[in-house]
């Protein structure tokens, strides 16, 4: 088995070492990341500037883009080489819900996906920086999905409650949850006295019902989200055709 191991907390974090490691347990590993923390960078791709790799030892490289160039780089010749599957990670912090919209660590596995290779996206939730249950859990994860045939579901979200392994009360399929509206920005002034603004977070979850990825956090399981490509809101198109049935072209 191939893997092409990548994220958005760049290519030295802590998270993308242990996953890098749990990975050479299992296959053959090339590791392809930011060469700098690109947290929500989503699927953006750099079309405006340069992108340079640096090789910092065999297989592992830092690049100056974001998680989707990382991949996409990757696969379209930094290597002649064609991974069997994209695993990003693992996250410091978690990926739930609507978080998955801005979340350059899905982004990556994303991706591959849109180049045909499926991807499995890790983030360990909390701010626990002990990888070490992450990392056995991707192992896992990995070893069973590939085995059983991961190409039927392109693209898997995995978050990862922050505790040890013995204390997991299991793996879970879910769905995305809802957060509440996220926090109004941060805003500040500079040393000549401009406004700056910064993001404010995330807002609060808000649909944590059973099978929801916020209640299988919450009670202690791994949570395994399919991901659609298809953003379709396929029950609007019927109505949408007929709001527009007397718009003359």
């Amino acid at each position: 088995m191939k893997i092409l191991v990548s994220n958005d907390d760049g290519w030295q974090s802590a998270g993308i070492t242990s996953l890098y490691q749990a990975m050479c347990e299992i296959a053959e590993v090339k590791l392809v990341a930011p060469d700098r923390n690109c947290s929500a960078a989503s699927s953006s791709l750099t079309l405006m500037n340069p992108i340079r790799a640096t090789e910092h030892r065999a297989d592992v490289y830092g690049l100056q883009g974001t998680p989707a160039d990382c991949v996409n780089i990757a696969l379209n010749g930094l290597f002649d080489w064609t991974p069997d599957l994209i695993v990003s990670g693992i996250n410091h912090g978690a990926n739930l819900g609507d978080d998955v919209l801005y979340s350059g660590t899905v982004a990556a596995a994303l991706e591959g996906v849109l180049h045909g290779v499926p991807g499995i996206a890790f983030s360990l939730t909390g701010d626990s920086t002990d990888f070490t249950c992450a990392a056995r859990v991707a192992k896992q994860v990995v070893s069973e999905l590939m085995q059983k045939g991961l190409q039927d579901v392109s693209l898997i979200n995995v978050n990862i409650p922050p505790i040890a392994f013995d204390q997991i009360a299991g793996f879970s399929a879910t769905r995305l949850g809802t957060r509440k509206r996220g926090h109004n920005p941060i805003i500040e002034q500079d040393p000549r006295g401009n406004e700056i603004y910064w993001i404010g977070p995330a807002g609060e979850p808000f649909d944590t019902a059973p099978g929801t990825d916020f209640y299988a956090i919450e009670n202690q399981y791994v949570s395994l989200t399919p991901i659609s490509i298809d953003m379709t809101n396929h029950g609007k198109v019927d109505q949408l055709a007929q709001l527009l049935s007397g718009v003359a072209a």
